[in-house]
Formats: C-alpha cells, structure tokens, sequence
C-alpha cells in the first residue's frame, strides 16, 4: 500500500461587519501583511525604475507596454535564481517553527501536526488581494522582505516541487452573484493556478477536498459559512514508500517514553541493520536522523537526549537546511520506530495573533480582491498524519475564512520533532512534535519489583506528566 501526504487550505470570505460585531464574534487579532516584491502588476510599478527613462522618443503606451513586459521578465530571472529558493525555503521553516512555538499542547491534543507550505501558500495568496498596511503586514510574516518577486519566486518553488513528487490543488470558490477584481483572479490563476468556480453547495466543495487529498478527507466542512462570498482552497498531497521498508514480521509491542515516569504501549517497528543518516547536534542537544523516501523526499527527525521537545529552546538554534547539509554517509543502524496514525485540530487565529497578524482579523485591507469592507473571521487547520512499514501518509486541510563496530542504535522511543521535507529545496511540507503516538492508549507508569523485572502500572487516564528524560 502507498503512504501519501496531505495537506489541504482553504480561504473563505464574506462581508465585513461592523466593529461591534467584530468585538462579540473575534478574539483573535490579525497578522499585518507586506507588500509583495514585484510578482503581480502592483509590485511591477516598482520594480524595474531604471527603465522609465527609455525609450524617450516613443509613444507613451508603447513604452509603458515594454517597461511592464521588462519589469515581468526581470521578476521571472529573479524568481529562478538559488538566492530566491533559498529565501523561500528559510521563511517556509520559519513560518512553521512559528505556528509550532505558538501553539499549546493539551492532553487532548498532545502532538502537534501542521503544514507550513499550504499555511505558507494560504497566506500568499490572501496576500495578492491585500492592500497598503495589510499587505505589508502579511509580506513580512511570510518572509520579511528577504525575497525580490516574492509571488513568481514562490510560484518557482511550487513548480519545482511538484516536479518532485509533491501533488499541490488550489481553486478559488465564489458566491453565486460575488464578482472578484478580475486582476486578483488572473494573477491567482497565473502565479497560483488556482481556477474560479461558483459554489453550488457544501458537497461540492466537500468533493473537491476529498479528490485533492486523494480520499483521505472526507466531510471537510459541516456547513457553509454564513456570508459567504470567496473561498480560497489549496491541498498538498505527498504520497511516497520508504526507500528502506520495515519488515512487518518484525513489528512488535513496544513502549514510548512520555517521561521519566510514565509511558504508553505502542507498536513498534524494527529493523537491525537499517541504512541511516545518523548524527548527534551538540549544540542542540538531540540525535538527528533521516529517514528517506523513494523520490526526493526525507523524513528528518530531531529527538533531544532530554527526552524534552521544547520548540521554544530548539528554534534559537534551529537551522534545518544545515541539519540536512551535515547529515553524514548512511550506515547500519539498529533502528527502532513507533508506527501511530494522530490526528489534530486546531483554530489558528489566536496563535496568528500571537506573532504579529492580528490585524488580519480585525480591519484587513483587502481591496484588491473586491471593494468593500471583507473581514478574515478564522482560520481553522485540520491535519493527520499515518507512519507504518511502507512509509507515511498524511493529510491536511485549513481554512481561512473571509467574512465581507556494533550497528549503532536509533530508538524513537521518547518525544521528537520532526520535519518532511522536500530534499531538493528543502521546503517542509509537514512539521510537527509527536509527545505521545498513541494519545487513546492508558498511561502506564513504571515501576521495579526486586532489581531485575519491570512492572508497567496503569495510571488515571487524565493524568498527564511533564515532558522530561527515559528511563536510563
């Protein structure tokens, strides 16, 4: 059977309110938006300004004509060049870090699972109909103004990936009767490939998500959202099998370290001699290892010795295209890994309002789609994520709603962060921190009898321990 990766992201919009009715109806502020290195007709005003002095003896338009098609040119040199891929991929690994550092782990929901490239694309997106403070306020959360022609360089990425496996679906949703600018619409379709449809019902769109994400969403949305007037959808679909598959007659119950204290019953995967890129990181303090998959693609795991994933510690020194640079020779390692399929939800507006984009929910600028008052109400994220024998499976969907020697050994048996990453560009397509594998199972706690034999004691299932060292 073949494993995929998913990721689903959705941006719906309807008609701005009032600010009272905002008070009553958001609690979370808005991410600014950054004006977009010219990509689109609205950057191209700016970006060639060496060429308004040519061609002097020419007709006006016929200037104006050659200084748009130089302007677009430019942008797409630019957009190819490694400087620009190499921007991309940083603020995609920021982003991400971001969202993961920002959001709370509960007992209900112990692991973290998110995808920074469709957040990323989402984002993008909304950002080609944002105007003035929106705009800039949007651009430098995606990538601080590091990217010249940031929308033809993200486009390039996007081409790149898909050349790698990486399956990427956007459409844009209308309202029956909503007419969109018709330069948001083209330059979504040019830079995004993103096709307007008109929305006839909830199991259109149910049916769209579900083919984009290859079936493994079913049912994205329970209802329309009232007020509707624009969706905007991408899906990230990654399907791909271990270059080194696991033996299933070898996967046996095994157990995870959620502490020092406490543990869950899990199945594990086993191979004795598994071909492994495997390092310690000193300054990180955790055992690196990557897992790779049959075309181009890596699943990078980061375990600290602590037995502790604090994202928080990690991001201050996290550089995850020099984690992968450094990476040395594969070789036989005895490997054991914990098989789980998680699930996670999550309304994002409060941990976008953390990191700056507050704005975004409260008085956005988003003129350039329509005009009019349009208002970004939530931006709900929905992911799971499958790891067996074969390789990984995952899918993900969010919404943004817009309304108006020995054999060395790798045991991943303790919390770890990990990142799927494309190995070309290096762009995570998913990244997350798994705490426990296996969040239904009851927690055991762990005990001696006499000095030789473990004893595994079920404890009270709502208890949940501090994320701290295995047992030695």
């Amino acid at each position: 059977m073949d494993l995929c990766l998913t990721l689903l992201l959705i941006c719906l919009c309807s008609q701005g309110t009032t600010n009272a009715e905002v008070a009553e109806d958001q609690s979370i502020p808005l991410v600014p938006l950054i004006p977009l290195i010219p990509s689109h007709p609205k950057d191209n005003e700016t970006a060639n300004p060496a060429n308004t002095t040519e061609s002097s003896n020419q007709p006006a338009t016929i200037a104006t004509t050659t200084d748009e098609e130089e302007e677009e040119d430019d942008c797409q040199l630019i957009g190819r060049n490694p400087e620009s891929l190499q921007a991309i991929t940083a603020a995609i690994q920021k982003l991400g870090v971001q969202l993961l550092q920002n959001l709370e782990i509960t007992p209900e929901q112990p692991n973290l699972i998110l995808s920074p490239l469709s957040i990323s694309l989402a984002l993008s997106q909304l950002a080609l109909g944002a105007k003035n403070e929106t705009e800039e306020l949007l651009m430098h959360h995606l990538h601080e103004n590091t990217v010249p022609c940031y929308h033809q360089s993200l486009h390039n990425v996007l081409k790149q990936l898909k050349n790698n496996d990486v399956q990427i679906a956007t459409r844009i949703f209308l309202r029956q009767g909503f007419e969109a600018k018709q330069e948001f619409v083209s330059e979504s379709q040019r830079l995004y490939d993103s096709e307007p449809a008109i929305v006839e019902s909830l199991q259109q769109i149910n049916n769209w998500v579900e083919n984009a994400t290859q079936g493994k969403m079913t049912d994205f949305l329970s209802a329309l959202p009232p007020n509707l007037l624009l969706m905007l959808i991408n899906a990230v679909h990654f399907k791909g099998e271990w270059q080194a598959q696991f033996d299933p007659r070898f996967t046996s119950r095994g157990v995870f370290y959620l502490d020092d204290m406490h543990m869950v019953d899990v199945e594990v995967m086993e191979d004795a001699k598994h071909p492994l890129s495997l390092f310690i990181d000193n300054e990180l303090e955790a055992q690196i290892a990557r897992f790779p998959f049959m075309k181009m693609m890596s699943l990078l795991v980061i375990m600290p010795l602590s037995g502790q994933v604090n994202v928080s510690s990690l991001s201050a020194k996290l550089n995850i295209s020099d984690l992968y640079e450094r990476l040395p020779k594969e070789r036989a390692v005895q490997v054991k890994v914990p098989k789980f399929k998680l699930e996670y939800s999550q309304e994002l507006q409060d941990v976008l309002t953390k990191f700056g984009l507050g704005e975004m929910f409260l008085n956005p600028n988003l003129a350039e789609i329509a005009d009019g008052p349009l208002l970004v109400s939530s931006v709900m994220h929905k992911s799971s994520m499958e790891i067996n024998e074969e390789g990984a499976e995952a899918a993900a969907a969010t919404t943004v709603v817009i309304s108006r020697a020995s054999n060395p050994i790798f045991h991943l048996s303790q919390p770890f962060f990990f990142v799927l990453l494309d190995d070309v560009t290096q762009v995570p397509i998913f990244m997350g921190v798994i705490n426990n594998p296996n969040p239904g199972a009851p927690i055991l706690q762990r005990g001696e009898f006499g000095n030789k034999d473990k004893v595994m004691f079920p404890i009270d299932k709502d208890h949940m321990g501090s994320f701290g060292s295995p047992p030695k």
